[in-house]
């Protein structure tokens, strides 16, 4: 008996994928060890939006801390 599929398998999307580019830039510059004002000086943003955009970061990746998304960063590599 042979197995035939219906539909097109569909991959899932990779944690690096799902972040959009400006979140990646900002997740290298932290994993790179640069705090907040120095990420956001770099990339031409306030230390709020360096800010908002770790919580997005955060909420897809579904992780906690600065150590954790440092680790996924290197893993990914970013």
């Amino acid at each position: 008996m042979s197995l035939t599929l219906t539909t097109p398998l569909v991959q899932d999307e990779t944690p690096a994928t799902s972040l959009a580019p400006r979140e990646q830039e900002t997740l290298r510059h932290i994993a790179a060890g640069r705090t907040y004002l120095q990420t956001a000086r770099h990339m031409g943003l306030s230390k709020h939006t360096v800010d908002a955009y770790l919580r997005r970061i955060r909420a897809k990746l579904g992780v906690n801390s600065t150590a954790e998304l440092t680790r996924l960063a290197i893993a990914l590599g970013l």
